[in-house]
């Protein structure tokens, strides 16, 4: 199994015992998530925003416009930090100084690098159409040349990574733990509420099998 290697860099210092820098633990982490938030500099200010993304081996996708100023401030850095993060849960105990939550994040950093290659440039946006959904790809239209030629895809190769993950319940002191004030774990998770069709739909089109399935899986 293998893990990044930590440096100065990716080292998670606050918190330590919590850090994961297991390949695997990271990928899993990346491939439950929807979004990604992306650092860049843009004429000297920090800005950070939330991209949708796909994943292959260890690559990360992203794509927009030929203009996107973020894309085009990545291309000219050739670097990125992107974090992803999942809440898992509100920790609630006895003192205000131990509430807390369970979570998954993790935090990339890339090379970035334009995809040109017209077959590896579908290949990505295959692979973030499916990330929202697994086999949406191949029922949709094919992209017409000036979609396809307007679209700018960037491949963000990961350098190195590290996680942090929280699982636990509630951690009080010992002497709160007789105080009469409730404690405990309030789990929360992303679900799928009932797919609801595009009213211009044909009244002939059926609800297709991977959202029948994908709502199955993640419905409350």
């Amino acid at each position: 199994m293998s893990t990044y290697t930590t440096s100065e860099l990716n080292q998670v210092k606050r918190g330590a015992k919590r850090a994961v820098y297991d390949v695997e633990q990271i990928n899993n982490i990346l491939d439950a998530g929807f979004v990604g938030y992306v650092g860049y500099n843009y004429n000297g200010k920090a800005i950070c925003l939330p991209m949708a993304y796909g994943r292959i081996d260890n690559k990360i996708y992203l794509h927009g416009s030929l203009k996107n100023r973020m894309l085009l401030a990545l291309l000219e850095a050739k670097e990125a930090s992107m974090t992803i993060m999942h809440l898992d849960a509100l920790i609630l105990a006895r003192s205000g100084f131990h509430h807390s939550v369970n979570y998954r994040s993790a935090t990339l950093f890339t090379s970035i690098t334009k995809v040109e290659n017209r077959a590896e440039k579908e290949a990505a946006l295959k692979c973030v159409v499916d990330h929202m959904i697994p086999g949406r790809w191949d029922t949709l239209r094919p992209m017409n040349l000036k979609e396809f030629n307007g679209t700018l895809v960037l491949e963000m190769e990961i350098q190195t990574a590290s996680a942090k993950i929280r699982d636990v319940g509630v951690l009080d002191e010992k002497s709160d733990l007789d105080l009469p004030i409730w404690a405990g774990v309030i789990p929360i998770r992303q679900v799928a509420k009932l797919p609801v069709k595009d009213p211009l739909l044909p009244k002939q089109i059926r609800t297709p099998k991977h959202v029948v399935l994908y709502y199955k899986k993640n419905k409350a």
